[in-house]
């Protein structure tokens, strides 16, 4: 029974608690969050590390007045709990339900939105920027992970934040971890910062006194009055390089010793200027399954769309890119601080000294693999498609103008599910489909995976995207032996009307088709493959004449049936279907589907609705 967390509305009640009452308060929202992650899914182990420093924060803070920003938002959980959406938390990323990140139209406890790395010090820089022009005295604190450190748009936002000079306080939760292990330069740094014997000399003068205090409430006091003369005369730790950012760096600190953190809070929220605050937390903190396994328990999730029970999409690919590296030592993989999540954990394995984990910076991967390309290796970086937004520029400068034959796999497209508007692959054909010098493959299944993987590989004048989605694949027709740009595959033959399905969506439109053959309606089904070069030719042949339904997991405005409506325009009627303009909700991806009216009766409807004239 969670006595004291049922009974916080708001964050005014964790002030309230005695110190003792919030150390019990946390263990609430830790068994509570293990209760509804396990059966719901959802992101487990990074909230488990950061629920006292939220506890400690909302002793200190007073949102929404004061702003907290969270950065990636796979550490909001015990914020939504303790801000009025404990009764909700239930219903966590289930459709119509509380989002998986902080949304700023869910609650006014949330400042800013989060769902990518690296943006908590930016957006936190302009609250307090605002405060600083009105006149307000609102504190303002951002809390980022050790991994969206890492990230360029971070460093860009904490070097300003040192030249502006004006009162912000940053969190770093340092918890060794994005998703996988962190890996580069900083983190290294970060790793030398707690093992340095200099700053655990100094950190140990001050909390080894601490430690004898037998009371908490004496103890919280303590912290508060020993580390603010500490801080005073600057003796916690040496220079470090957020001190030549201009922000002041206090740490390292335990993150899961809620009296000392709140008392430092509380001596922090009274310093002038620009101030760092490194606490060191353990991702999945109190269930131990989670912290022997934190990559394996960040994400919770068993769901499976009904029908799809053949191979994974990431699965294939992860197997044919250990089988293009035995086959060639040219072939390199890259990702950005995702390797579990793009399955190139088994290409690091066999061939680690061709594998490159770049942390979290598509730009930076995408122009190395360019630079990898030029050099003479064969570079294949694999990038959800919601995270290559982040690289549009890199694609067009980098890659494509200079022609560079990288592959750029781009799995996690279409629509992801649970985790919602923020990690949707709902843009990239608009995005890329423009671009000159640039190919882009739409895998139907996995045995087209493969194939299509093999291809872009082969390239060696111009990059190649691959588009496929998150899950597993809806068994098809085999694809043909080989594939040549700007030739696709005529899947079923048809009298009545043309449905061109893009990728995985032709698995949906071939049982339309059958529907309708059952109705007397005889619709032929093609798949273009290439997305660009688009096979125009093939299409109007295929269609001499008759109605036309495209239908793409993708944006409809700008995308693939937007293009070939254009080039048949006055031979024949053509109808869009893709995603609707809007950013889509969070839900089970059959869930999604059906709102954007592209479930499979909603294509054979569209059909029917074509071949009448309507």
């Amino acid at each position: 029974m969670a006595e004291i967390l049922d009974g916080i509305s708001c964050p005014s009640d964790v002030r309230d608690l005695s110190i003792e009452q919030r150390v019990q308060l946390a263990d609430e929202v830790r068994e509570r969050i293990v209760d509804v992650v396990c059966s719901t899914g959802g992101h487990l182990a990074s909230n488990l590390g950061a629920v006292e420093l939220t506890v400690a924060l909302l002793s200190v803070y007073g949102p929404p007045e004061d702003k907290i920003i969270w950065d990636v938002g796979h550490q909001c959980y015990p914020y939504k709990l303790l801000t009025g959406r404990c009764r909700a938390f239930p219903t966590v990323r289930q459709a119509g339900g509380l989002s998986g990140f902080p949304k700023r139209s869910e609650s006014d406890f949330d400042a800013f939105g989060a769902g990518h790395s690296s943006t908590s010090i930016s957006a936190a820089l302009g609250f307090a920027r605002a405060r600083d022009l009105s006149g307000r005295h609102e504190k303002v604190v951002a809390v980022i992970g050790d991994g969206a450190m890492s990230g360029g748009m971070a460093l860009e936002g904490l070097n300003n934040l040192g030249h502006s000079n004006t009162d912000m306080t940053v969190i770093l939760n340092d918890n060794k971890m994005s998703i996988s292990r962190n890996v580069g330069g900083l983190s290294r740094y970060l790793a030398r910062i707690l093992t340095d014997s200099t700053y655990n000399r100094m950190r140990d003068e001050v909390w080894n006194l601490l430690g004898k205090i037998p009371s908490l409430g004496e103890r919280m006091r303590r912290a508060a009055h020993v580390v603010g003369a500490g801080l005073k005369k600057g003796l916690v730790a040496p220079a470090t390089i957020f001190d030549e950012f201009g922000v002041r760096y206090i740490g390292p600190l335990p993150g899961h010793d809620l009296p000392l953190l709140t008392g430092v809070l509380q001596r922090v929220a009274e310093l002038r200027g620009p101030v760092l605050v490194h606490v060191i937390t353990r991702k999945g903190k109190g269930y131990s399954p989670a912290e022997e396994d934190a990559t394996g328990f960040h994400g919770v999730s068993g769901e499976q769309a009904p029908g799809e029970d053949g191979e994974k999409f990431t699965d294939a690919f992860a197997d044919e890119m250990v089988r293009l590296g035995e086959e060639d030592d040219r072939l390199c993989a890259i990702t950005a601080a995702m390797p579990d999540g793009t399955g190139l954990t088994g290409f690091a394995e066999r061939f680690p000294h061709r594998f490159f984990d770049v942390g979290i910076a598509e730009q930076h991967a995408v122009t190395f693999a360019c630079g990898l390309a030029f050099g003479g290796m064969k570079p294949v970086a694999a990038i959800y498609s919601t995270f290559m937004q982040r690289a549009v520029d890199q694609v067009i400068h980098d890659a494509a103008l200079q022609r560079a034959p990288v592959v750029i796999a781009m799995d996690r497209a279409g629509l992801v599910g649970a985790d919602g508007p923020t990690h949707h692959g709902a843009f990239d054909i608009p995005l890329f489909r423009c671009i000159p010098d640039l190919r882009i493959l739409a895998p139907r299944d996995c045995a087209m995976l493969r194939l299509a993987l093999r291809k872009a590989v082969e390239f060696e004048e111009s990059p190649t995207l691959l588009r496929y989605p998150r899950g597993r694949e809806r068994i098809c027709p085999p694809p043909p032996e080989a594939i040549s740009p700007g030739a696709g595959q005529l899947l079923r033959k048809g009298s009545d009307a043309l449905l061109v399905a893009v990728g995985f969506m032709a698995p949906r439109a071939l049982e339309a088709a059958e529907r309708l053959a059952g109705e007397g309606v005889d619709a032929a089904v093609y798949d273009p493959i290439w997305l660009k070069p688009l096979p125009l030719e093939e299409i109007a042949a295929a269609a001499r004449g008759l109605p036309v339904v495209t239908v793409e997991e993708g944006a409809a405005s700008g995308g693939t049936g937007e293009e070939i409506a254009a080039a048949l325009c006055g031979e024949g009627r053509v109808r869009v279907m893709g995603l609707p303009d809007g950013f889509q909700p969070h839900g089970s991806r059959e869930q999604l589907l059906r709102q954007a009216r592209l479930g499979v009766e909603d294509i054979a409807a569209a059909v029917r609705a074509a071949v009448g004239g309507e």
